[in-house]
């Protein structure tokens, strides 16, 4: 076959599958990689083809616990169909082909491209130059060579989109990998983030969230402590805009600035995600987080005078290495006098490649399971008194897709409120598209959701849930490639796969 036989094929008949591992920095870096491929001339594989495309490409994380186990494994179940399927490729790309580089191909012989998470924009050259040389091809860039958002990206929804403001981290936590992999921090310029932002808006989207690895840290790299609290208030005058999100957080870079934008901007959501990782002092300092229990207690008794009704979450990690029954009892407390809507809990795992999995004092692992089992026991009684709080308000819920697993059987659609938490209502006579905002009165709580089992208050049509309506109108066509970083509907307040080191473990 001639090259421009090839291409031809590529344009007609190539399918491609992305199976995206780990943090919101990789669902970004995924739908960039749908977005290259697509722009390239490859298809979308329809969902559930379960490897049956003639490309499928792994975005890995090396932070999740046996993330290299999982990847052989799955690149293994693969290795048949390649065989019988003359033309399959499979690529590799994220965190763990940068950390792993040769590694991959001696283990799996059957990979045809191996890509770190500098250079995601090669994937259709590499995938191109491995089809003519008949051979894998790695190729690991040490920085960044263009920023994501300058590449084409296929966005999931249509209603609700991340937008990167910067990537890379300059913190070092002893439990985290991912500044290693990632690169030190490389923020945006202001104008070319409310650009995208305003092309989204323009789109029909109504809710955005600001992605950094550590996003409030934003500025950094322009020399403008105050970056990230002026690019809030400048989202604020986006006419159209209704809901801004931001994720995730350090305790370290949180100011009051920020705070006041927060409160200050109508719609800068009543929402936090703020990583504790622990309550005890020595532990922090050993994990190299630059902040102390007082400081974190603090930074939450100031959201909360300025906010009142903001739902707070965080990251918690149980038996880091010399951590006390004293330790875990400091963290405890932060628990019950923070008072968080919801945690992701983990249990300490060891990282290789980090300073923390060669500390002295590793914990066992009954003692860290039963301190999990208390942590948990304990946040789910916190979550659930300060969901019961939300009964009898009134909430206006943007309507989600996908966020009701049980909503057909129990004759209800879901949404989130402005604090994000999750809410289940009972469907209105007239039509609600996902992106359209419903009034309701909370009757029940749960420890992870709302209920609203009473009719529906009001419904408001929006732009948003005619974007939505639009998309679906023809679903036979492809989607086109799209400004934005995607997510499956609203994105969630963190999914147990967080950005960097907001939640590394698994």
């Amino acid at each position: 076959m001639t090259s421009s036989d090839r291409s031809q094929a590529v344009d007609v008949k190539r399918s491609y599958e992305v199976r995206t591992y780990g943090c919101q920095m990789n669902v970004h870096d995924s739908e960039r990689l749908s977005g290259l491929l697509e722009d390239a001339g490859y298809v979308r594989a329809p969902e559930g083809s379960d490897g049956d495309a003639d490309v499928v490409v792994f975005n890995t994380c090396a932070v999740r616990e046996n993330a290299d186990n999982k990847l052989y494994g799955n690149l293994g179940r693969l290795a048949p169909m390649k065989t019988k399927r003359p033309g399959m490729q499979i690529a590799v790309g994220g965190c763990l082909a940068q950390k792993d580089r040769d590694t991959i191909v001696k283990k799996a012989p059957w990979v045809d491209v191996v890509f770190g998470t500098h250079n995601i924009g090669k994937l259709p050259v590499l995938l191109e130059r491995a089809r003519i040389q008949e051979e894998a091809q790695v190729e690991i860039a040490e920085s960044l060579e263009a920023f994501p958002s300058t590449l084409p990206t296929r966005r999931e929804s249509a209603y609700a989109a991340w937008v990167s403001i910067s990537v890379g981290c300059n913190n070092t936590c002893t439990f985290c990998i991912v500044p290693a992999l990632r690169g030190k921090e490389e923020d945006r310029r202001p104008g070319d983030i409310l650009a995208e932002v305003e092309a989204l808006v323009a789109e029909g989207v109504s809710e955005i969230t600001l992605l950094g690895q550590n996003v409030n840290a934003y500025g950094s790299d322009l020399g403008d402590r105050e970056a990230f609290s002026k690019l809030l208030r400048a989202c604020g005058q986006i006419e159209g805009l209704e809901r801004v999100r931001f994720t995730s957080p350090h305790p370290r870079d949180f100011t009051d600035d920020v705070i006041a934008a927060m409160a200050e901007t109508p719609n800068v959501m009543p929402q936090l995600h703020m990583p504790l990782q622990s309550g005890s002092d020595p532990i922090l300092k050993a994990m190299r987080r630059s902040y102390r229990q007082e400081r974190f207690l603090g930074i939450i008794e100031k959201v909360r005078a300025a906010i009142p009704h903001a739902a707070i979450s965080t990251d918690i990690i149980v038996g880091f290495p010399g951590e006390t029954e004293e330790d875990f009892q400091q963290t405890m407390h932060v628990v019950r006098e923070a008072r968080f809507a919801s945690a992701f809990t983990f249990q300490y795992s060891k990282r290789p490649g980090t300073p923390a999995a060669d500390m002295d004092g590793q914990i066992p692992k009954e003692v860290v399971q039963d301190r999990y089992m208390r942590l948990v026991a304990l946040q789910e009684e916190i979550s659930w008194e300060e969901n019961k709080k939300q009964v009898g308000r009134t909430l206006e819920v943007m309507v989600a897709e996908g966020e009701g697993r049980k909503d057909g059987a129990t004759h209800r659609l879901s949404g989130r409120a402005p604090d994000n938490r999750l809410v289940h209502f009972t469907k209105p006579d007239e039509e609600v598209r996902p992106g359209d905002v419903v009034t309701v009165d909370i009757t029940y709580a749960a420890p992870h959701h709302l209920l609203a089992e009473g009719p529906t208050l009001t419904v408001r049509r929006t732009r948003a849930g005619d974007a939505w309506e639009k998309r679906n109108a023809a679903p036979s066509q492809p989607a086109g490639v799209m400004l934005g970083i995607p997510t499956l509907g609203v994105p969630a307040p963190l999914p147990a796969a967080t950005s960097g080191c907001a939640a590394p473990q698994g």
